[in-house]
């Protein structure tokens, strides 16, 4: 039996430092590791309009989506296959608060970052992409 897809969006998000937003997940899948902001695509949304609705509620940032970075699947539950599409985004207005599902929110550089439990292959899909901060 196929499993069932479920869309979803991320978005890439760096500030003047060249440092990447991340957000550490308040609830599964990943409670407690640290992401990207984003999350499933709702019925009726595009992915750009998901992707800034999901950085403004987890971020509080409001974030002009540009063009698409990659593509990846993730196993996700009940034997869902969750496909994921990352975007660049620019911040545009908004103070960086947590929110919604993510317990934390912040900039960090690439030695941060690696510092940080992650959530799984973030940081191998980043470098592929040449994304890192």
């Amino acid at each position: 039996m196929e499993p069932q897809r479920v869309d979803c969006v991320g978005a890439l998000v760096y500030d003047e430092q060249h440092r990447l937003l991340v957000i550490q997940r308040a609830n599964e899948p990943g409670r407690g590791l640290w992401s990207l902001p984003g999350g499933r695509v709702e019925p009726g949304e595009d992915d750009p309009a998901a992707v800034a609705r999901e950085v403004a509620e987890e971020t509080g940032l409001t974030v002009e989506v540009g063009e698409l970075v990659g593509e990846v699947e993730r196993d996700g539950a009940h034997g869902s296959l969750y496909v994921i599409r990352d975007y660049a985004a620019t911040r545009v207005a908004g103070t960086l608060t947590p929110g919604d599902d993510a317990t934390d929110a912040r900039f960090v550089t690439r030695p941060e970052l690696l510092a940080l439990p992650t959530a799984a292959l973030l940081i191998s899909t980043l470098d592929q992409w040449n994304a890192l901060p």
